[in-house]
């Protein structure tokens, strides 16, 4: 059996041992292909693999084409938008994540982006605090509860809204659900993205939605990119020169963002919600695991694709 590790952005050294011990001790083949940079390369290298973990890598029907042995690939991360869920089961792949291994690491980088844009992006001048302030969370789900966890170490209010997620369930964790998503911009003096990349929430944050926010509002988008409707953000930031919006996935309209908004918006070069040691590890082993589980013991917990 052999497993492909193939992460144009690799994992850590530890990540990878980590990996390989899972791997060999179940007695199946480790194969690296790391900062392969052309795609020929990853066609070729899938060619023999019966088992693929990837990080951001981009999966789709010509990979799967080539891949003809592969029976299973694992997403190191819980976003899986990356892979082409509809070519995986046309071809009998199953498709995984591994949800909650890079959770508490994308939440304590939403308050890295919230204290840099307090104080305003640490310029000198007199900032606000978190504290009191009215944190409003848009999925509660693992990222979500994390964001949760920490924000009433800062003291602040804490709402929820997931069309999924019960009511009972995000007020046990201590936590004010929202009847609807209006309602909690309505509320909320920031505003921090949890939702995934689906047909429905793509666009989704608009300016009907972002302009219910009180004064001084600030968006934070540690999720997707895709989920902001970028232009219609633009209009709104144009009209209210309060609101900030601040986020780890750089818009396709990044330029036009910093030009226009300079003091109200900031994006990280590159993604940065998964890149610590931690989660590097954890996802890393987790994905190792569960392709392991799934060929021992028929384990498909964590399949995403039907």
């Amino acid at each position: 059996m052999k497993v492909l590790v193939a992460t144009d952005k690799p994992f850590a050294k530890v990540a990878v041992d980590g990996i390989r011990k899972e791997v060999e001790a179940a007695g199946y083949e480790l194969v690296l292909l790391e900062k392969y940079g052309e795609k020929a390369k990853l066609l070729e290298a899938v060619k023999d693999a019966n088992a693929l973990i990837i990080r951001s890598d981009v999966i789709d029907a010509e990979v799967f084409d080539a891949a003809k042995e592969l029976k299973i690939v694992v997403r190191a991360g819980a976003g899986y938008d990356n892979v082409d869920l509809a070519a995986a089961t046309a071809h009998g792949v199953c498709v995984m994540n591994t949800p909650g291994q890079n959770s508490n690491a994308v939440a304590e980088l939403v308050f890295g982006l919230l204290v840099y844009t307090v104080r305003n992006f640490f310029n000198g001048t007199s900032g606000t605090e978190l504290k009191g302030k009215k944190l409003g969370i848009h999925a509660f789900g693992n990222v979500g509860r994390n964001v949760a966890r920490i924000a009433k170490g800062f003291g602040m209010e804490v709402y929820a809204f997931d069309a999924y997620c019960p009511k009972e369930a995000i007020e046990e964790a201590g936590v004010k659900a929202t009847a609807s998503v209006e309602e909690l911009y309505k509320s909320c003096d920031i505003v921090s993205l949890h939702i995934p990349a689906t047909a429905e929430t793509k666009n989704s944050i608009n300016y009907a939605l972002v302009n219910l926010m009180p004064k001084g509002a600030i968006l934070v988008n540690t999720a997707r990119k895709e989920v902001i409707n970028e232009a219609e953000l633009i209009k709104l930031m144009e009209e209210r020169a309060d609101i900030k919006y601040v986020t780890d996935i750089m818009p396709v309209a990044n330029e036009e963002f910093a030009t226009k908004f300079p003091g109200r918006y900031f994006s990280t070069p590159k993604k940065m919600g998964a890149q610590t040691a931690e989660a590097n590890i954890n996802a890393g082993i987790a994905a190792a695991k569960q392709i392991v589980g799934f060929f021992k013991d028929g384990c498909e917990r964590f399949r995403v694709n039907k």
